[in-house]
């Protein structure tokens, strides 16, 4: 059953929503926060409301999570989700929960009470330290980590975030502190100079290595080499945590519609072992944005794919190489030939995210093809 307690401000409450509670009131919230600025891109419904679903994503098969609602007056003014993620604190040996889908009107005491929730729930779970917000984790497919707190004036691209300018506030007003900020840097254009290209593709045949697209027909062999090497080769990074295989899976099966097979590349030996895969995707928010309730069905998908025809910038969302490849110059060579292709297929424009700030190899190569950091995102956090 739902929880309900006062907290501070007149007539605030705090409850957490019960299992078998419809959602719908949590999800529609965010149009109450966002939607009268021209920036936001509203979620999809119907990716959005699956993931939420204990019984439909696979990531709850490994975690507790626990849905949280303000409200005062009987109205809605804020939302988030605890979370306990058990194959992150077993990867990492450690006790850290994480909160994720915060939307909040600007009321601080409201804020301060969705969030004292969320800690309550964790440390009464055994947790010592909170990180957020992660909607569920880094691998999550639906947006990114973080708050935004630079770079409001553009919108987000395809499975990115963005918020109101006083999220970062809210949560300091809260006693939490930055944990670690991403960058979202910007391509201007994704052509690459011609004797930066040859030298890439002279430096693959040195080192034995050919780079080709996904193929679709093979898709499931695919979607295991790609596994293989997203989790050898993030293993060391911050917030990293192994996905599985069935999370794996049911991220392949939503972006199979929409995956464009030549920006999905595979780099390997000649023996067919996967060492680097980098994905981009055509930046589906430039259609989604014109749907404003959400919802491609049953008249949304005309209007979507109308627009989707007429994208013309592109996201580079991940770029991954085994740990023995990683600094020997083949996720350059994998990174300039994802963007020449991405130039042959008429993209204009695109982004490159997220990436640590404390990146330096990476932040080097951005600035190196001519990239310039655009938009930053801070991850808050905590000891309970």
């Amino acid at each position: 059953m739902s929880t309900a307690a006062p907290a501070a401000g007149q007539g605030l409450t705090v409850r957490e929503i019960a299992a078998g509670e419809s959602l719908k009131p949590f999800v529609n919230f965010a149009w109450t926060v966002n939607g009268r600025d021209p920036q936001w891109v509203p979620p999809l419904r119907m990716a959005l409301e699956p993931v939420l679903d204990r019984k439909k994503h696979p990531f709850h098969q490994h975690a507790d999570v626990a849905y949280f609602a303000a409200e005062r007056g009987g109205r809605m003014v804020g939302r988030v989700a605890a979370v306990v993620n058990h194959e992150y604190n077993r990867f990492h040996g450690e006790r850290t929960g994480t909160i994720g889908f915060f939307e909040c009107l600007d009321d601080a005491d409201a804020a301060g009470a969705l969030l004292e929730a969320c800690t309550d729930w964790l440390r009464a779970r055994g947790m010592d330290r909170v990180m957020g917000p992660f909607n569920f984790s880094t691998n999550d497919e639906f947006s990114s980590p973080g708050v935004l707190i630079d770079g409001f004036d553009t919108p987000p691209t395809v499975m990115m975030s963005h918020n109101p300018p006083y999220y970062g506030r809210l949560f300091e007003a809260a006693g939490w502190t930055k944990a670690k900020d991403l960058l979202a840097y910007w391509i201007p254009s994704p052509a690459v100079p011609d004797r930066l290209s040859q030298g890439m593709e002279r430096l693959a045949r040195r080192m034995g290595a050919t780079i080709r697209s996904v193929r679709m027909k093979d898709l499931k062999a695919e979607v295991a080499r790609i596994q293989e090497v997203y989790n050898a080769a993030w293993s060391r990074n911050w917030g990293f945590v192994p996905m599985t295989e069935a999370e794996f899976e049911h991220l392949a099966k939503e972006l199979k519609p929409v995956v464009d097979p030549d920006l999905c590349l595979i780099a390997e030996k000649p023996d067919g072992e996967p060492i680097g895969f980098l994905l981009a995707l055509p930046d589906l928010n430039r259609a989604i944005r014109h749907l404003p309730d959400g919802r491609l069905f049953p008249f949304g998908v005309f209007k979507f794919l109308w627009h989707q025809r007429r994208i013309r910038t592109v996201r580079v969302l991940t770029l991954g190489m085994k740990p023995g490849y990683q600094h020997s110059g083949l996720g350059a060579a994998l990174y300039t030939h994802g963007l020449r292709v991405a130039s042959g297929k008429g993209y204009e424009a695109g982004e490159a995210s997220w990436i640590l700030e404390d990146n330096p190899e990476m932040c080097l190569a951005m600035d190196k093809l001519g990239a310039s950091p655009y938009k930053r995102y801070r991850v808050f956090g905590r000891p309970l």
